[in-house]
């Protein structure tokens, strides 16, 4: 009798020991798995706003603005930058809107100019964010030739491919425009697809990809656009659109990316770009 109780005694022990043993390794587990979802939460938020985290830079990204100066950027046609019209402020590039530009002594407004980068670029990734105030209208632009745009624009306005940054709920341009007016267009030759931009105040994210002659525009994590250098569309939409005088403009080039100098507020941060060796 009391041969059978030491075997349940010690049946019941291994029984609790292995409950005890299976809820440690289950403790075990989960504090592992606390652990690096903590440390990929605290290597996120290392990254700061105009910087790049390790696995950006070992894919090759380089930062196009610091957060801090001007390096590596120049107004189109100028040598320096029209600082009346740009500022860096709190980490972001800022576009003034035409209210706050400073008048010369006879009255009249200090001319400003698109802000371009030094460099130009053939085969990419570019990324960037942006926001915008009520009504806001501006654009990046790339694929752009100085010399062009001097030549057959206004000397300090870029000629070149625009990717449309707009608020596009306002009054002022729902059903009052194209759609190939509106954010993340090819601007007055593509309509985006499904594009959404985030509310006023909030900053959104865009992407344009350039590989080879394949081109997308992406807006908030969704491809917007797409389409080919050298395609008959292509062709066919530039002779359709605003710059179909202007020879060549819808050549593929290695080219400069620009900030358009617009009347309105704009922001921008974390520009960076990845070249593509194609």
């Amino acid at each position: 009798m009391g041969e059978r109780i030491l075997l349940i005694m010690m049946n019941d022990f291994k029984n609790m020991n292995g409950i005890f043993l299976s809820a440690i390794l289950a403790i075990l587990l989960l504090t592992a798995c606390n652990t690096a979802e903590k440390k990929e939460v605290n290597e996120q938020e290392q990254v700061k706003d105009n910087m790049l985290s390790e696995s950006e830079k070992k894919a090759g990204w380089k930062l196009l603005f610091d957060g801090k100066t001007f390096d590596g950027w120049r107004g189109l046609g100028r040598e320096t930058v029209p600082k009346e019209h740009w500022k860096i402020e709190e980490g972001t590039i800022r576009k003034l809107n035409s209210g706050l530009v400073p008048s010369l002594p006879d009255g009249q407004p200090i001319e400003g100019g698109d802000l371009m980068t030094i460099q130009t670029f053939d085969n990419y990734e570019l990324y960037f964010e942006w926001k915008l105030t009520q009504a806001g209208n501006t654009g990046l632009k790339y694929n752009v030739s100085e010399e062009m745009s001097m030549a057959s624009g206004s000397q300090y306005s870029a000629l070149g491919f625009e990717y449309q940054l707009l608020d596009d709920k306002d009054t002022t341009y729902v059903g009052k425009i194209k759609p190939t007016q509106f954010t993340g267009c090819l601007y007055d030759m593509i309509a985006p697809e499904g594009a959404v931009v985030r509310p006023l105040g909030e900053y959104n994210s865009s992407r344009i990809l350039v590989d080879g002659n394949h081109v997308e525009h992406w807006l908030n994590g969704k491809k917007v656009v797409e389409y080919e250098f050298g395609s008959e569309r292509l062709d066919s939409l530039f002779k359709l659109s605003k710059y179909k005088d202007t020879p060549d403009f819808h050549k593929k080039r290695k080219g400069h990316i620009v900030l358009q100098n617009h009347k309105d507020d704009a922001w921008f941060r974390n520009i960076k770009i990845r070249e593509i060796n194609s």
